[in-house]
């Protein structure tokens, strides 16, 4: 890329010459990777932990390299340029791993349609307001339903917060084993 882009606006004369100082510039480029790219690998192995990402990262360096019109003028820029990359390739897994754990998809039911879900609340809710007495069915209510905390439930009801979170525990537990969820 970085060649078309010199030869496209030259001349022949000087297409020549732009030629002899790609080829210079490709074997310094050579060069380069053979004299840092085992230290390099090893650097990102041991940032990243894992073989295939540093090599990756390796790799993408040396065509940045390749790509500029300016090259590196000593061997430390390439190690420097290897830990930010590993340290962003690092961030971005971070980043990765944080957004997957907010939406964690437990089972099957995870993944059915919002209709057959919303059927399944409604079955929940129906059970609910059927089998829970109480005062397991006002906590139950008070929590889900109007989203107090324990201890504003525990107040409302005059109960201890203790035996108010134990009860809501109770019908929780109560609900997941008629319907099959652990």
């Amino acid at each position: 890329m970085f060649e078309q882009r010199i030869l496209e606006n030259c001349d022949s004369a000087s297409a020549n010459q732009a030629r002899l100082e790609l080829a210079e510039r490709k074997q310094f480029i050579e060069q380069l990777f053979r004299r840092n790219y085992s230290e390099m690998i090893h650097l990102a192995c041991v940032l990243l932990g894992d073989d295939e990402d540093a090599e990756d990262v390796v790799q993408d360096i040396f065509l940045r390299v390749a790509d500029s019109n300016i090259p590196p003028k000593n061997d430390s820029y390439l190690l420097t340029a290897v830990r930010n990359a590993c340290l962003n390739r690092i961030r971005q897994m971070q980043l990765h791993d944080k957004v997957k754990g907010l939406m964690p998809i437990d089972d099957e039911a995870d993944l059915q349609p919002v209709d057959k879900q919303l059927e399944r609340l409604d079955d929940i809710a129906a059970y609910v307001d059927e089998q829970l007495e109480e005062p397991h069915l006002s906590i139950f209510h008070l929590r889900f339903d109007d989203d107090l905390t324990i201890s504003e439930i525990a107040s409302r009801l005059g109960l201890n917060p203790n035996t108010t979170y134990k009860y809501l525990m109770q019908s929780i537990q109560k609900i997941r084993n008629h319907f099959g969820k652990n």
